[in-house]
């Protein structure tokens, strides 16, 4: 057998540089690269192996310095999700809080399903130094270390404790990478020592490998049930959810809503599969979701949903769809998806499902009364979204943030994306933001993870570099995590950051106030001295200066048309550029049309709390299981 000798680390490394996802005839690299920050735990392992990559030539990885191991997650994750999850990074880092930096990232592919390959750095296999620097001690055994932690949050995982474990390791990452019901992040803890041992290597073990990534046909029986159900439907609606995207299905829905008459709502994840003003297109559903949407979700007799796993919000808490005799056709290539609600399932990839689905269905649509109850909620849904962006609404001396999002929509062009993650714009942004491209929608809802949204306009822009990519983000996130604007910067990428400023927790001061806890603790205040509770002036923070200092172009706006025009400039250039505007805090935010769970105090010193509660227990008793 022919063979060569490697370390672990470089025939990973090699390995990596050689595989390929492949979908419709469409050929791609499925690892183009590899994110990291370099300790004691990987330079002298992975580290070595890119190093001598690059100078060899011997395998074509590049490496991409992040400034967060958090932030190089999250930016290998909205890379996997703009390429339609068919590619995705690889993160190495170092042993103890440089690789468990990095949890908080895997959760959040997992739960968004999207591929990310995690290589954090391990403490020796050998044990000969036991207990190294940044090494847990746990007395229930010796082979417990800190990565343990993600093996909740990974979709495999494995420790690779001898050289030749990483064969068998490899093969299963690439497979769970690229399976469409499986796919998440996978981790390969390393141990430092394995990572520099030499092993001789099968050669066929680096040899081109092509994952092919299939479309699941739907089984023609389910079709049949689906159908027949869908056949007797009076009041249909549709729910897109990711799956819709992921699929490239949006050309057969398009055609399949037209053809049948049945309307389009969408998820957070599904938004921009039909365009927002396709006569069935009737906008986002659930907790934050439009008049249209959840209107017509609350008298649906039969919910078709296509790739979208029915999270809390997009169910307003099991509260939106209201029919008491309603029933569920679920399109989803996972069957955990397929069968909620006690659906019909039609297990099977959305585009072969929309078109067979569209087959057994063509002789049949919708009758002329409902098609003209949609019509009327979409004409009264546009008018609630000018209201939210009349120049009129600002009420603190701030703009609304409604305001800014109303401008956004007029100075980019179809092909540009918004990127968006936690606060309170997403739930803004479902409703107000006109989204014509299925990319450019990007807010990540399904872990709603605070920190996201600059490290993910640096992957989106990497996936894409002929659009735009413009990253909302307010002063609570941007706190949290705004050094890969420093990457940006190094590797000469144009991002344009709008940073809203409104000096505290928008979002969450807004919930606290509807849960009568009078937003404690959710401004950005000093400590005053009388009450002694964080109330006092506001913060003297310069979040502006912090950008500038981060290498970031900076423009000010203190009204909607300097933000309009801070915006063109920001086009314009070739830089990354930071907008900031300030806003009010207190809103105004588009009227709620749905509901969410989130419980109340049963007994409370508080009248606030106590109004609260009473309004909380009315809307629990619309609560139901669907069985």
């Amino acid at each position: 057998m022919n063979t060569i000798r490697l370390t672990t680390a470089q025939a990973l490394v090699r390995f990596l540089a050689n595989q390929y996802s492949e979908r419709d005839g469409q050929e791609q690299r499925l690892i183009p690269g590899m994110w990291g920050i370099f300790g004691h735990g990987n330079v002298a392992g992975v580290g070595q192996a890119l190093l001598q990559a690059a100078v060899t030539q011997e395998a074509d990885l590049p490496y991409y310095l992040a400034r967060n191991e958090q932030g190089m997650v999250h930016a290998s994750v909205a890379y996997a999700k703009m390429r339609d999850r068919l590619a995705a990074f690889a993160c190495t880092a170092s042993t103890g809080p440089g690789s468990t930096n990095m949890i908080t990232g895997a959760a959040l592919a997992t739960t968004n399903r999207l591929p990310v390959l995690l290589l954090p750095s391990d403490m020796f296999a050998t044990r000969a130094a036991d207990p190294v620097l940044q090494q847990l001690e746990d007395t229930r055994g010796g082979d417990v270390t800190v990565n343990d932690a993600f093996r909740a949050v990974s979709k495999y995982f494995d420790r690779v404790s001898r050289p030749e474990q990483l064969i068998p390791a490899a093969l299963a990452a690439m497979r769970v990478l690229t399976d469409p019901v499986e796919t998440g992040a996978v981790t390969l803890a390393l141990p430092q020592d394995v990572q520099a041992e030499a092993y001789d290597w099968p050669a066929d073990f680096f040899r081109r490998r092509v994952w092919h990534v299939g479309r699941p046909v739907p089984e023609p029986s389910a079709v049949e049930r689906a159908a027949r159900l869908l056949r007797g439907a009076r009041k249909p609606l549709i729910v897109a959810g990711g799956g819709a995207v992921y699929s490239g299905a949006e050309t057969a829905l398009r055609a399949f809503a037209e053809a049948t008459g049945i309307p389009v709502a969408d998820t957070h994840a599904g938004k921009g599969a039909v365009a927002w003003d396709h006569p069935r297109a009737v906008g986002g559903i659930g907790s934050t979701g439009s008049y249209a949407a959840n209107e017509l979700a609350r008298e649906a007799d039969v919910v078709l949903g296509i790739g979208t796993r029915y999270s809390d919000f997009t169910t307003a808490s099991h509260t939106v769809f209201g029919n008491p005799d309603v029933a569920f056709v679920n399109l989803n290539v996972a069957r955990l998806d397929a069968v909620k609600h006690s659906a019909e399932p039609l297990v099977a990839d959305a585009r072969l499902g929309i078109e067979a689905l569209a087959g057994a269905l063509a002789d049949w649509e919708v009758d002329q009364e409902y098609r003209d109850r949609a019509r009327h909620l979409i004409a009264r849904t546009r008018e609630i979204e000018e209201e939210c962006f009349a120049p009129d609404r600002n009420t603190g001396g701030f703009p609304a943030q409604t305001q800014i999002l109303g401008a956004l929509n007029d100075v980019l062009d179809d092909r540009a994306v918004v990127i968006n993650a936690a606060g309170s714009m997403p739930g803004d942004l479902q409703q107000l933001w006109r989204a014509r491209d299925p990319k450019a929608y990007h807010v990540e809802y399904a872990y709603s993870c605070m920190g996201y949204e600059v490290a993910a306009g640096l992957g989106a822009k990497m996936a894409d570099p002929s659009r735009e990519v413009v990253v909302l983000v307010g002063d609570g996130s941007y706190l949290m995590m705004a050094q890969e604007i420093v990457t940006m910067v190094s590797e000469g990428l144009k991002v344009i950051i709008v940073l809203v400023q409104n000096h505290g927790f928008a979002s969450i001061g807004a919930l606290s106030e509807a849960l009568g806890s009078q937003r404690f603790g959710t401004k950005y205040r000093f400590r005053d001295g009388d009450s002694g509770r964080l109330d006092g002036d506001v913060l003297p923070v310069d979040l502006a200066a912090n950008a500038s200092s981060l290498g970031a172009d900076v423009l000010h706006a203190t009204s909607v048309d300097e933000f309009r025009s801070a915006m063109e400039k920001a086009k314009a250039t070739q830089y990354t550029t930071v907008v900031h505007v300030e806003t009010d805090l207190y809103g105004p935010n588009p009227p709620g049309h749905g509901w969410w769970d989130v419980p109340v105090s049963q007994t409370s010193a508080l009248d606030s709390t106590r109004a609260a509660y009473e309004t909380y227990a009315a809307n629990k008793l619309n609560q139901r299981h669907y069985l």
